[in-house]
């Protein structure tokens, strides 16, 4: 039996003629769609229009939720830790827009600044090194000449407001990501420096910094956060970060950056010697004996570099001292020693100002060498403060490296907690690899290297002294 619908049945006897001439009445489907089709369509995309903005609304709100603070600070520090040898300035804008971000939750009464006794001590001294370069700039009357150079200062006066953004993520949490975005951040490295040095051709690789020196100073911090995760206990797995800490010495090596290799050795040491009683023997056993086996592979593949970059050091010396060629890489740097050190007798409280050293250093070349070099920093950051800050400039800019050690040591001494050792050791070999790294090349003033050492001095006297404050909630 089929069974159709009420209203098209016919009843029973009537002819079919009998029904409505639909064609005749002026009624068609075509003609209905044509008088009320462009309403219904109108409607129908206006709910359409409202389900999407419900949709939108309800991404946007669940995004939110999942976004909090914390998860925010997680993502933020893993591009911190992952982007100085890898991606090069992108940590700076990275770390300048979480900077600028957290003063305006700041202003806004959603932040607060946590101030303890050791990042106090560390704001005090870096506070004092800015007002070193401005007070320089006044005392010489080259306050407006000075203005653009004082620009890289923001980074370091950023450390306050970084420390207070850096407490709201859990201790645990940012030491693993430390460990595991640097192990990241150090086979990338290897990984742009083989295509830099046996692809492109580049005599040295300079990694994502743009800067041998740069790229060896960051990548050398990468594989010392790695190896001090791997002994510290911060991570389990010491096995891949051992891996991943050998790629970034590799890395570091096809730099050419002789001062970095020896800034390298003597970080490593250290960090073995403050973890000592935590490795045990058999560990230690095979420790050493990976080591010793990688040492041998690493100098089986890197010695052509290592042998090359050690011949130009001597050749570089021996034109100096036979010919008086101040023209390679050694002769520049200690033709630059010589015009800071005049540059400083002239003016030996308060410098000349930031804005000098290019001029100054165009000058001493030209009357002693008769070449036009100019450069904007002395190849010793030490010797560039004093230039530049006198004594004065000097003795704030060695107060902020004297100040973390102190804070660390002090945490190295009393504390058994193993993210508090683990902070301390990044404090540690932060300060070796710039101090020593900072003797022949740049110690402050380089973007990437003043916010990778803000990065690290911030996260460091976070872990290893400071205290882990709750987001404020909006009501």
């Amino acid at each position: 039996m089929v069974l159709s619908h009420p209203l098209t049945q016919l009843d029973e006897g009537q002819d079919s003629s009998a029904l409505p001439d639909t064609k005749a009445s002026g009624y068609t489907d075509s003609g209905h769609r044509a008088k009320y089709g462009e309403r219904g369509s109108f409607e129908r995309s206006a709910c359409d229009l409202d389900d999407c903005e419900a949709k939108a609304l309800n991404l946007f709100t669940s995004l939110r939720r999942q976004l909090t603070a914390e998860q925010v600070n997680r993502y933020f520090s893993i591009a911190c830790f992952f982007s100085p040898p890898v991606l090069g300035s992108v940590v700076s804008f990275v770390f300048h827009g979480g900077a600028l971000w957290s003063l305006a939750l700041l202003a806004t009464g959603r932040r607060h600044l946590n101030i303890d006794r050791p990042m106090l001590a560390m704001t005090i001294s870096i506070y004092a090194y800015c007002a070193a370069q401005i007070l320089a700039s006044i005392v010489n009357g080259t306050l407006r000449a000075d203005a653009t150079h004082f620009l890289p200062l923001i980074t370091l006066l950023l450390f306050p407001i970084s420390y207070s953004t850096w407490s709201i993520t859990d201790k645990a949490t940012l030491a693993r990501i430390a460990v595991r975005a640097s192990a990241a951040a150090c086979v990338g490295a290897l990984a742009l420096a083989i295509v830099q040095y046996h692809w492109i051709g580049m005599l040295r690789a300079e990694g994502g910094a743009g800067n041998p020196i740069v790229f060896a100073t960051v990548t050398c911090l990468a594989v010392m956060t790695c190896l001090a995760g791997a002994l510290s206990g911060v991570e389990k797995a010491w096995k891949p970060l051992t891996a991943a800490a050998l790629a970034g010495v590799v890395a570091a090596i096809y730099s050419g950056s002789r001062m970095i290799w020896v800034a390298l050795l003597i970080a490593v040491v250290v960090v073995l010697v403050i973890n000592r009683q935590t490795v045990s023997r058999s560990d230690m056993r095979q420790l050493l004996v990976i080591a010793g086996a990688s040492t041998l592979l690493i100098a089986a593949v890197t010695s052509p570099i290592i042998v090359n970059r050690t011949y130009v050091l001597f050749d570089d010396w021996n034109a100096l001292a036979a010919k008086g060629d101040y023209t390679t890489p050694l002769g520049l740097r200690v033709g630059l020693w010589d015009i800071g050190l005049d540059a400083f007798r002239r003016a030996p409280v308060f410098g000349q100002g930031m804005a000098a050293s290019r001029e100054l250093s165009r000058q001493g070349f030209k009357q002693r060498f008769g070449s036009s070099e100019g450069f904007n920093h002395f190849h010793n950051g030490f010797l560039t403060a004093l230039v530049q800050a006198g004594l004065v400039g000097l003795l704030t800019l060695a107060a902020i490296f004297v100040v973390a050690i102190r804070n660390a040591t002090r945490i190295l001494r009393i504390s058994a907690d193993p993210l508090e050792r683990f902070g301390a050791t990044m404090i540690v070999v932060t300060v070796i690899i710039y101090v020593i790294g900072g003797l022949t090349g740049i110690l402050v003033g380089h973007d990437i290297l003043d916010t990778t050492l803000m990065v690290l001095l911030v996260s460091g006297t976070y872990l290893a002294c400071g205290q882990t404050l709750s987001p404020i909630r909006k009501s």
